[in-house]
């Protein structure tokens, strides 16, 4: 088959009418103040996907401030024609995904209020794209359902890959599951070695997967070699050693070599291949000297599926390297028509002819359009249409050095205006994660209040390598929380910040870490907000790590330093407490018990909670952004 070469497909990309672009660029305005809705509302699109086949798109939109979700589906020939609409009463619809050309997934979570129990479960129906016939719903009988979809089958596509716990054992099992009838079949059962982590080859073999053994304490990676049936041992992680080391896809030209992303002794993590056979691995295929790698970008082609187009990684923003020419002249083409965005092509029919693209930047929140043919682009929508490019602020990247020497990561979003500024300090939550922002609701929000925003990646933080991520071990409220006040204290050193008006604000662990700042000697905030956050440590190894093996395993031995509840009496800023009271990951009464015993000191504080909001920002609804919003505005203004 004739192939275009990849200077003919980027210029007939880039030749591509610009016009299309620009009218949907907002017109310079004076910067004026937005009324919280602007933020609180959620997104009016969350999502687009193109069929396989190219010629229908599923695109997610809201029908209210609360979200209130529908799906649209149109003919990619023709958008302007009324579309197919799917919703349902109960229902708030969160994810889709096409599973063949006629069907797709659309996921969604329901509120279940069961006696005094209130909870949120996520589920998902099978439905098809013309509109017609019913929904089906997987083991529509369980409230809770614990199942995933594992992939698709492309030489099968009326069969998807579940894992399931089929003898409610607790160990996962892999099922094949047909989508018009609803009919299974084990594939793989799941037992005390192998337990999950199940990774599918290119034509849906499981042949790599993990289990824990509890006589060595250590999660061990299991695969095998194409069409045997025996598992052989390749790799073994022990809290004391905890190196990256993962399972990524299997290889498109071996089919008996895996990539695998790990440290391999390394301080920071690369890419390599394993070859099951040969019990060897590759040299390393990709590696940085400043961040960890993320992963490969292989064809999700029927054909090529699993071929190598390039790697991952993530400095200020997600960069990609590629070794494939074609895919590097495609996507250097769709990124010349958006420059200074980070683009992303977020779905893609089998030839290409239809490409879903995401738009976003520190100014943009957000922004889709469809390329049919690699010539005609069409634009979809906006996920916040009433916020501006003008409204927004400048993010920077920048590396400090904490009091210790160490040298940290750091984003600031700068207001408008001359500094210095009122600052926030806004570490993230995990603590085993990094920030990666690109627009930032929070910091953006705040930003146009007139406040700069510091988003250290404090030691404890993952992505900057294996010695920066274990040296938050044991550190909580120690350490960790230095390189937060260092990162507000470098602002004021700058003349960035105004020293006299310093806060700190956090979610989850972000929320501890709010905790722990409103009680340190000499302290440098005049005020704090503690959004979900933990504030008993001994309470939270059977809460937040209970059901998730990496977590109680490797996380929950590495927790310890400040107890915030054992030491509220050392409280001495104004404290704002704000939780969801069917938060299923820090439970309520981290914050209830804590606001109990600010009580008992007279202490100045204020509680807020959140009715009917679980611990994730994206289950906030505009009720709970909303207040959320006013009460941390309010608070800055008046208690900092």
């Amino acid at each position: 088959m004739f192939r275009q070469s990849p200077f003919v497909v980027k210029m007939a990309i880039i030749s591509i009418i610009l016009s299309t672009c620009m009218a949907v660029q907002a017109a310079n305005k004076e910067r004026e103040t937005l009324p919280l809705d602007a933020f609180a509302t959620l997104p009016a699109m969350n999502q687009a996907t193109v069929s396989l086949d190219g010629s229908k798109i599923a695109i997610v939109r809201a029908t209210s401030k609360n979200g209130d979700y529908i799906v649209e589906i149109y003919s990619t020939k023709d958008l302007k024609s009324d579309p197919v609409r799917l919703g349902a009463d109960r229902m708030e619809i969160t994810n889709i995904g096409w599973l063949n050309n006629e069907k797709i997934l659309v996921q969604f979570t329901q509120n279940i209020q069961d006696g005094n129990d209130n909870y949120w479960v996520t589920k998902a129906a099978i439905v098809n794209a013309d509109g017609k016939g019913s929904w089906r719903i997987p083991f529509p009988k369980e409230n809770r359902a614990n199942y995933g979809v594992l992939d698709t089958l492309s030489d099968e596509p009326d069969y998807i890959l579940l894992t399931r716990d089929i003898n409610d054992n607790r160990i996962p099992d892999v099922i094949r599951y047909n989508i018009n009838t609803g009919a299974t079949k084990t594939v793989l059962r799941g037992n005390e070695k192998i337990s999950g982590g199940f990774v599918p080859d290119p034509y849906g073999e499981i042949r790599a997967a993990s289990g824990y053994d509890a006589a060595s304490n250590s999660i061990k990676q299991y695969a095998r070699v194409k069409g045997e049936s025996k598992w052989r041992e390749i790799y073994s992680n022990s809290p004391e050693n905890r190196e990256e080391w993962e399972f990524l896809y299997f290889s498109h030209e071996n089919p008996d070599e895996v990539y695998v992303r790990a440290n391999l002794k390394e301080n920071l993590a690369g890419i390599y291949t394993y070859n099951i056979k040969t019990n060897t691995y590759s040299e390393r295929l990709f590696g940085l000297k400043s961040v960890d790698a993320d992963s490969v970008l292989l064809s999700r082609k029927s054909a090529t599926r699993g071929q190598l187009l390039g790697y991952t990684y993530t400095s200020k923003h997600p960069k990609r390297v590629f070794v494939d020419p074609n895919e590097e002249a495609l996507f250097k083409g769709v990124e010349a028509l958006f420059p200074k965005k980070v683009v992303s092509l977020v779905s893609r029919s089998e030839d290409d002819n239809a490409i879903i693209i995401s738009t976003s930047s520190a100014k943009d929140p957000g922004s889709y359009f469809l390329l049919t043919d690699k010539k005609k682009l069409d634009f979809l929508g906006e996920r916040f249409p009433l916020i501006k490019p003008e409204h927004l602020s400048s993010v920077k990247y920048v590396k400090y050095t904490a009091r210790d020497g160490r040298k940290i990561h750091a984003y600031i979003t700068v207001p408008s205006g001359k500094g210095p500024f009122p600052a926030v300090v806004m570490p993230h939550g995990g603590p085993w994660v990094r920030d990666v922002v690109i627009y930032d609701e929070w910091s953006q929000l705040l930003a146009h209040h007139g406040y700069m925003v510091i988003q250290p990646q404090y030691r404890g933080s993952t992505g900057y390598g294996l010695e920066h991520w274990k040296a938050g071990d044991k550190k909580w409220g120690l350490e960790m929380q230095d390189d937060n006040d260092d990162a507000a204290l470098y602002l004021v050193k700058k003349g960035l910040a105004d020293k006299d008006r310093l806060a700190i604000f956090g979610w989850s662990y972000g929320g501890y870490a709010a905790f722990a700042g409103s009680m340190r000697e000499n302290n440098i905030y005049q005020c704090s907000i503690a959004g979900a956050g933990v504030t008993d440590l001994s309470r939270i190894n059977a809460t937040l790590f209970g059901a998730n093996r990496f977590g109680r395993i490797f996380q929950a031995p590495t927790v310890k330093g400040v107890s915030p509840i054992e030491q509220a009496d050392k409280v001495n800023i104004p404290l704002l407490i704000i939780h969801g009271d069917i938060d299923q990951r820090v439970p309520v009464e981290q914050s209830r018990l804590f606001v109990d015993e600010l009580n008992k000191l007279d202490k100045d504080f204020k509680y807020v909670e959140l009715e009917g909001a679980d611990h994730f920002y994206n289950t906030l609804y505009y009720r709970h952004k909303t207040k959320l919003y006013t009460e941390m505005l309010d608070w800055l203004k008046n208690k900092c």
